[in-house]
């Protein structure tokens, strides 16, 4: 583990490589899984502020899941996370383009009706953040349905925490990724 301010950041961060391949996998952690995406409390309170105005980006099916369970939820373990389609799977909030899964959060931000990008869960996938009292501890979360980013990542040389480097700045802010970078090329 790497120490950085007030997080632990696992070497896999640092070590394995990770570049998303939409062309491959089509988005398929957006469609796959036990529940939604894990939510900040702090979250649960713009999504019910924005989704009136990204709605109309949502397919159908998505949007009787919110108007039924609500913009947010709480799985079976007692998380927070986005609702689903059919209470499990597919993220509500999702859209799709040429086959490929999109956020719809995250294309009404693109288009400007939003200042809100997306979850900060979705955006530092494949890094899950285990929240302590004291420190948070980055660890990155290896699923098959991601191996196609990883070979990308390998043939691009490219290591989890560089390909996050934008939502690792957005979450810890830019002298936290710094320290890490230096934290990095120390060893």
């Amino acid at each position: 583990m790497i120490e950085v301010q007030n997080t632990l950041v696992h070497e896999d961060v640092i070590s394995e490589s990770f570049v998303c391949n939409l062309n491959k996998c089509k988005g398929i952690c957006c469609v796959e899984g036990d529940a939604g995406a894990p939510l900040e409390v702090a979250e649960t309170a713009i999504l019910a502020e924005i989704y009136p105005k990204i709605k109309h980006l949502l397919a159908e099916k998505g949007i009787k899941a919110i108007e039924e369970q609500g913009t947010s939820v709480v799985d079976a373990d007692g998380d927070l996370t986005t609702p689903c389609v059919d209470g499990h799977k597919e993220c509500a909030y999702v859209t799709f383009e040429g086959g490929i899964t999109k956020c719809a959060i995250e294309k009404a931000y693109e288009q400007g009706i939003v200042d809100w990008k997306k979850p900060i869960s979705c955006h530092l996938y494949p890094i899950r953040i285990t929240k302590y009292p004291e420190f948070d501890v980055l660890n990155y979360d290896r699923w098959h349905i991601c191996s196609d980013a990883c070979t990308f990542g390998r043939e691009l040389k490219v290591p989890v925490y560089q390909f996050l480097k934008d939502p690792l700045i957005r979450k810890y802010g830019l002298e936290w990724y710094t320290e890490l970078e230096n934290s990095v090329a120390e060893k």
